[in-house]
């Protein structure tokens, strides 16, 4: 990487987290994508000041010919617009030759929901004999129970609980703080859990986290995914499930209880409402299904079908 894209770089990742205020794991991303661009100008003996429509559209079928997905071309996409927005900003260039590009259509894709009973079925599948079995219970409710990210989730720590109120602090996208409900299930289960933690030995660091791993640190995103995994395919459940799943499953089963669309995109966190649209579409869906399940034309047609 040349040294002054190496530079524009990093005051781009510092402009990030101390002007825009994002998390870690945003700034992590948006370097990804954009140390993507710098090594395929490298690869061209080009600079970013180099790049016009021309170039972009080279790296963004560079991106294709590699068979990367179109979802993680257009989050790719994503970041280099918003690195030469920023040095539009900041008058390193004149103008932004990143506004004439599209990103690649994406196909809509619905998010996959659990069912209530596959849920229960997932939470039977738990071994409570086992030293993690009740933690993995009490993490699972609360993933459910408050329709969390998975970052947010082990992210929790001790002073977040507000049980007595019957709610949990959350600290969201970007450090953004939100008081989410819990219910009574998912407290019992974090009380019980904590008789366990309360015995457990954290390393340092890791003292105020709510959710230790077995070797007393905190729980990384990862180690959720896997557990979620192993448990969905212990539960026989047929479905690609993992932590994001509970946090749909929670935000459509709210909205086909009649919950307000604000009242959700408010305890997920969403900053527009158009994120937490989508649920309805999900909604949609399961209505669809249970008309074409139940009504007696689809159901005289699937008869006449069978009979031919």
């Amino acid at each position: 990487m040349k040294a002054e894209d190496n530079n524009l770089l990093n005051d781009y990742l510092l402009y990030l987290r101390l002007e825009c205020g994002h998390s870690q794991n945003s700034i992590d991303a948006y370097e990804q994508d954009v140390s993507k661009l710098i090594a395929f100008l490298e690869d061209e003996q080009l600079t970013v000041f180099d790049v016009n429509t021309v170039v972009l559209h080279r790296f963004m079928a560079g991106l294709s010919d590699i068979n990367i997905h179109p979802r993680s071309q257009a989050r790719i996409l994503s970041g280099v617009k918003s690195f030469y927005r920023y040095l539009s900003i900041e008058e390193k260039i004149e103008t932004n030759p990143t506004e004439l590009i599209e990103a690649p259509k994406i196909g809509f894709r619905l998010p996959e929901v659990l069912s209530l009973e596959e849920i229960d079925t997932i939470l039977l599948a738990i071994d409570l004999s086992k030293p993690e079995g009740q933690r993995n219970k009490a993490m699972l409710e609360t993933l459910y129970s408050c329709g969390l990210r998975v970052s947010e989730l082990v992210s929790v720590k001790f002073q977040d609980l507000f049980f007595a109120e019957g709610f949990i602090r959350v600290v969201g996208k970007g450090d953004k703080q939100r008081l989410v409900p819990i219910s009574g299930k998912a407290i019992h289960e974090i009380e019980l859990y904590l008789l366990d933690r309360n015995q457990s030995e954290a390393k340092k660091g890791s003292e105020d986290i709510l959710f230790l791993s077995r070797r007393g640190t905190s729980l990384t995103r990862v180690m959720v995914f896997l557990i979620i995994k192993e448990l969905a395919e212990a539960a026989g459940i047929k479905k690609k499930v993992s932590p994001h799943t509970f946090r749909h499953s929670f935000a459509s089963h709210l909205l086909e209880g009649g919950a307000n669309l604000r009242a959700i995109q408010t305890m997920l966190g969403h900053e527009k409402i158009v994120t937490t649209e989508i649920y309805t579409h999900v909604n949609d869906q399961h209505l669809r299904e249970e008309i074409l399940t139940h009504h007696p034309w689809y159901n005289r047609e699937k008869a006449t079908n069978n009979e031919v």
